[in-house]
């Protein structure tokens, strides 16, 4: 009987770990900045497996290494979704888990989606909260075995828009940072990045987030590629030639504009792929995960 209680004890205690790396953690204890009170009729929905929308209390969610195998790098993951939904699973879950099994410490960022229906000024609400989730992570990186110094950031698609915006203005805090907490990526990781907003292809984005008639300054200065410059964290991009949404054209722009500043930085083309496929490209047999760990190697993170 002792015995099956200590088993039964050991089992519980596995499941509770395991739950608590990963419960989703509110960014706002407090109260959500730049927010209006939330509708009763804009509710958190899932429409449809894996993707939500009206997001309005976003969270940070963390997935721990097993013990013994954390490297102390940590990675904020920003899902895609044109920012009108986020791809949780697809673009979350799944590449936090695949992170943690390699030994970083990874968060999957629920930002909130840009409405006018809850935020005062929406086009700064998502880049809010990945200044935020950054501002958390470093002020308990102790907590989590984490090195301060070696916090990435990872975006998809859209969520790629918010993590190259979040390294533009890493020096305009638009959240409350007392303790001025470093509010800059250590290095980006980028799969098929929404990241400018300077001609028609990302419109889906570019009008959710700044509306239907963005002023020209408005454009340019939500264009990630117009804000590079030697302070531009290190950055591993992954794009497939054939894809619809972000141009293969797009991405090489940014490239380019990454090595005319030096900053130090490293391509994969997948001759097909299209977009939106996460963590495991079916069109190829190589992964860029693998690609990614070499390039974090060899940088140091």
């Amino acid at each position: 009987m002792k015995k099956l209680f200590i088993t039964a004890f050991i089992f519980i205690t596995a499941i509770s770990l395991a739950h608590a790396q990963e419960t989703a953690i509110p960014l706002y204890p407090n109260g959500v900045p730049n927010s209006k009170p939330t509708p009763a009729d804009y509710a958190e929905t899932i429409v449809r497996k894996g993707w939500v929308t009206n997001v309005s209390i976003p969270t940070l969610t963390p997935y721990f290494p097993e013990k013994g195998k954390a490297s102390g790098t940590a990675i904020i993951i920003c899902p895609g979704g044109g920012y009108y939904q986020l791809s949780m699973d697809n673009e979350g879950t799944n590449i936090a888990v695949a992170f943690a099994k390699i030994g970083i410490t990874a968060f999957v960022l629920k930002y909130r989606l840009p409405s006018d229906l809850i935020m005062v000024d929406k086009t700064i609400g998502p880049l809010q909260d990945a200044q935020q989730a950054l501002i958390m992570v470093r002020t308990r990186a102790a907590e989590w075995g984490i090195n301060p110094a070696k916090v990435g950031m990872a975006g998809f698609s859209a969520g790629g828009h918010l993590a190259t915006t979040a390294a533009a203005w890493s020096n305009k805090p638009v959240v409350a940072n007392l303790a001025n907490i470093n509010l800059r990526p250590d290095f980006m990781v980028l799969l098929y990045p929404a990241t400018t907003f300077s001609n028609a292809e990302h419109h889906d984005s570019k009008d959710h987030l700044l509306g239907l008639n963005p002023t020209a300054e408005q454009i340019e200065l939500y264009s990630s590629e117009k804000h590079i410059t030697a302070n531009t964290p290190p950055t591993f991009m992954v794009q497939a030639e054939d894809d619809p949404l972000v141009t293969i054209q797009s991405a090489l722009n940014f490239y380019s504009a990454l090595a005319k500043a030096n900053v130090k930085a490293e391509m994969h083309i997948y001759p097909a792929g299209g977009h939106g496929f996460g963590l495991i490209n079916k069109k190829s047999n190589e992964h860029w995960l693998d690609w990614c760990i070499s390039w974090m190697n060899t940088n140091g993170f």
